[in-house]
């Protein structure tokens, strides 16, 4: 079986998932196979200065935080927020999951945790790409040759790519995790927005039994 995990790196509930999915892929790794797919949640017309959803985001933080237990910082609510023009744009943190999915795609879900973490806490700007290649160096990874992995044209493609088959899949919200089961490799959603641990195992117990693993 394996699990498609569809987040944005610019969703403030897919960071306050993240810590669940983490844990969920720490237990379940002998047994699921797991990959993240970028959504393009911010992406066209919905690009631009992060003031235009400022007062939005004042007020959803404080549930994420209430509801998940994650913590936004100072950094991006006393400065990227109150500062105003940082542009929000999916596309460069999609270009980062690609260029590291290329060498480390089973760590590609910690590195989903590690984006949001950079951005929605230590206040890392969503653009431009230097931020991402910093964050890959954590990982092992060597920050030249990531900066070009993620300026290859292939890498736009395959960005490109995952966009449109979150379209083509009728995700409509983040974070959506998508099962993967059978011989004929069907799948199902297993979940849409956030939902705690505990819930997000019974309801994976739960879909085994009903596919017979």
């Amino acid at each position: 079986m394996k699990l498609y995990y569809v987040y944005d790196a610019l969703c403030g509930w897919c960071y306050g998932f993240s810590p669940v999915i983490q844990r969920f892929e720490q237990q379940y790794a002998s047994e699921l196979s797991f990959e993240v797919i970028s959504g393009g949640m911010v992406i066209g017309d919905r690009v631009g200065p992060v003031a235009e959803t400022a007062d939005y985001i004042k007020t959803a933080y404080h549930q994420v935080e209430e509801r998940t237990g994650v913590r936004f910082g100072k950094a991006f609510l006393e400065g990227v927020l109150e500062e105003g023009t940082a542009i929000f744009d999916s596309y460069p943190a999609a270009l980062a999951m690609r260029a590291f999915k290329l060498s480390r795609p089973r760590q590609s879900i910690a590195f989903a945790g590690r984006i949001q973490r950079a951005i929605y806490h230590d206040g890392m700007l969503p653009r431009p790409l230097e931020g991402y290649a910093k964050l890959a160096t954590e990982f092992g990874l060597d920050e030249t040759h990531f900066l070009e992995h993620m300026n290859d044209a292939t890498t736009d493609m395959a960005a490109q790519a995952e966009f449109e088959l979150a379209q083509r899949l009728g995700i409509t919200g983040f974070p959506t995790l998508l099962l993967e089961y059978g011989e004929d490799e069907k799948l199902g959603v297993l979940s849409r927005g956030y939902i705690p641990y505990d819930q997000l195992e019974k309801t994976f117990l739960r879909a085994k039994e009903v596919i017979g693993h």
